[in-house]
Order: structure tokens, then sequence, then C-alpha cells
């Protein structure tokens, strides 16, 4: 006879500060809550070596001890955290209903809710020597690391809206902006575009590509390359920003879940409700404007207390058994 196949009151799907501190919330209110950490453990934050803009870190914080704390935290008040990748799901239809759940390939479980941190990767251009830069000066969030680079020159790569944006807000703090884009025009809105011209300390290369991310340990320059000439330039920076988009880790969702053309989860508003009954969506994996650990961790938070109002509901209206 196979074993009884493990049923969790609230299944929390990623290890991020959206994660956590819905496994936070969720402990606290009796849930019970399972935290699948899925391959990238403490997620985006444990690539950041610094993090300044967390309330109630007055120093400031790098990024994997602060995962570690929140970690520390939730399983202060009881969550079971796993490592462990959930490989698929089988999401029901029916208010009350269990969820199916495939954990590496193998392991089956069931869950009476689903909070969803999954959260999402920032596109990189791949080279060898941005990818070994990775946290010694590049990024790919301005917002949050923009401030380490405060009066120096930096570079960013992208020509949408988010690239205009991160640009402008670079331009306001450092002393110079080189604005690397591929084509021969941006692809941000015309409102975007003319914020970005407007302001004498970006350089805008059209038709420019990087080449290589010059230094040993830290950023110290750029070799970048015409895409159409063939010429190659070398300029000393000490940041490089890549901001060419961000890919939620949705895909085990598609086909049952509501989600943007970009694969972002759609939540109702004011809500992180989804459109299956008992799973929720908080952090990356569904917000595609701030893109912040304190957001994040603030979504968490919202899934977690929507969780228990769906568990108490759903208990109250259950069919007395005879």
């Amino acid at each position: 006879m196979s074993e009884q196949m493990e049923r969790i009151k609230t299944l929390i799907i990623g290890s991020g500060p959206a994660g956590y501190t819905a496994a936070i919330y969720a402990a606290r209110a009796d849930l019970k809550p399972v935290v699948y950490t899925g391959m990238e453990p403490g997620g985006q934050l444990t690539t950041t070596t610094e993090v300044d803009n967390f309330p109630g870190y007055p120093d400031g914080v790098d990024g994997p001890t602060m995962m570690v704390q929140l970690q520390q935290q939730a399983e202060r008040f009881g969550t079971d955290v796993r490592i462990g990748m959930v490989t698929a799901v089988e999401l029901s239809d029916e208010v009350g209903g269990m969820h199916k759940v495939t954990v590496d390939d193998s392991q089956q479980l069931e869950a009476e809710t689903i909070i969803i941190s999954t959260g999402a990767s920032a596109k990189y251009l791949g080279l060898p020597s941005e990818q070994r830069l990775r946290g010694g000066g590049v990024s790919a969030c301005a917002v949050c690391d923009g401030f380490f680079y405060k009066g120096q020159e930096v570079g960013i790569v992208g020509g949408g809206d988010t690239a205009a944006e991160e640009a402008s807000y670079l331009a306001n703090i450092c002393k110079k902006v080189t604005m690397l884009i591929r084509k021969d025009h941006m692809r941000a809105s015309k409102a975007m575009q003319h914020r970005v011209n407007s302001l004498e300390n970006i350089d805008i290369r059209y038709n420019t590509e990087i080449d290589e991310v010059l230094g040993d340990q830290v950023v110290e320059g750029l070799r970048m390359v015409n895409n159409q000439t063939g010429e190659k330039e070398e300029i000393a920076i000490t940041g490089l920003f890549i901001a060419i988009g961000h890919k939620p880790n949705t895909d085990i969702f598609k086909g049952q879940l509501d989600m943007d053309e970009t694969g972002y989860i759609i939540t109702e508003p004011d809500s992180t409700k989804t459109n299956k009954p008992g799973v929720f969506a908080s952090g990356d994996a569904q917000d595609k404007i701030y893109r912040q650990a304190v957001t994040a961790a603030g979504t968490g938070c919202m899934a977690a207390l929507d969780a228990e109002r769906y568990l108490a509901t759903v208990e109250t209206t259950a069919p007395v058994s005879s």
C-alpha cells in the first residue's frame, strides 16, 4: 500500500523577501507554512552585495545576510523551509479544492493554499566578463545600486522605457551616463525619450553593443563596438547597469493562471488573488512595475493575509459531516 500523500495547509513557492514575509505572517496565523526555496534560495538579493534601502538597516546590509535573517525569522515562528524546486502544479478550480504539486520531478504533495513567490530573473547579455563582475559593478537595478556610484561615470544598456527611466535616475546622481542602444532608435515612449535627450550628462550611443566589460575584481571600464562599422572604443566607468528586461519565473503556471503577455501573473485589484481559488501571487512574479525588496515583502504579507481569510471562509462554509 502506497504512503498517503502529504497535505500542506499553506505552501509557499520561492524564498525571496516575498516568500519569507509570507511565511512569517502565515506561521504566526498558524497556517503551518512550508517553503520550497527553488533553485536560488533567497532570491535575487543573494546576488546583491549591499542593500541600503530596506527599512530597519540603518547601516545597510549585504543581500545574503539579509535573506538568512529573513529565513531565521520565518523559522522562529515554525515555518518549514525545504530545499527543493516545484516543477509542476495542477491547480484546482473549486473553492476548498486541493492543489496538486510536484517537487523535483518526483515528490507529490497536496496544498490547501499556495502562495507564489517565484520572483523574476533579470535578463543579462551573457558575456563572460559581464557575468564575472556581477556584484562587482554589474547590476540589473539602478534604483537598488545606483547610489553606490554617486558622482561617478557609469554605463547602461537598453533602449526601452525601463532603460530610459533608469538612465534618467542615474543622471541625477552620477557624473556621466553612457547609454548603449543596439538599434538606431529607442523603443521607449516619446515622453521617456524626451526626458533622456534633455539631460546633458547622458551620452547616447546608437548601434552600439558591449564587446567586453573591463576589470578584474570590479568594473573599471567598457569596450564598446559599433555594430554597423565594427569600430571599437574603450571608456572608463565604475558601474554598468543592464536594463534589457526581466523574465518572471512563472512558466510552470502557464495555461492555468491568468498572465500578461510577458508572463507576469495577473492578480485581482487590491489583492494577491489569482483566477484560481486558494492560489495567491506576490513579489516580482506579479509585479513588473516596482520590483523592490520592500514592495515584494509587502505583497508577501498581503498574500498570507489573503490565504488566512480564504481558509477561514472555506472552514466556515464546509459541510458538517454526519
